[in-house]
């Protein structure tokens, strides 16, 4: 997903603000959704963010054009593990280890069913 960076996105020096890239990233999981016209919200639940590990490898400025890389790198019984990477051109200026867990409405964790394992494959693999 490519992202341009808005003076909203920066301080007064034109550089991004740290949890925006955290932003830009929770932008790119729901639109990979939203291009297989479903929403992040699912029939029996939603995933819910659990454990972040965030590299923040160089700035990005105003007026960049960012583009979000989502890979899957693991899957469990209850959650997934995605690789985020925002490039700025080809160069890597940030990357997102992020543990999402699927909670029913009642907030309770729950097993990943088929069909929604089917799905978050064909959203994160080799995305």
């Amino acid at each position: 997903m490519k992202i341009r960076v808005y003076y909203e996105d920066t301080d007064t020096g034109g550089v991004v603000y740290h949890s925006n890239y955290l932003n830009f990233c929770e932008r790119a999981r729901s639109d990979a959704f939203f291009q297989k016209a479903c929403t992040p919200i699912l029939e029996n639940g939603h995933f819910v963010a659990k454990r972040i590990e965030a590299d923040y490898i160089s700035s990005a400025k105003l007026g960049d054009l960012l583009e979000v890389k989502s890979e899957l790198v693991s899957m469990k019984g209850a959650s997934f593990v995605l690789r985020q990477s925002i490039f700025k051109e080809e160069k890597k200026i940030f990357e997102l280890l992020i543990t999402l867990v699927y909670i029913n409405f009642e907030s309770k964790p729950q097993k990943i069913d088929n069909t929604t394992k089917e799905l978050i494959l064909s959203l994160f693999n080799g995305r």
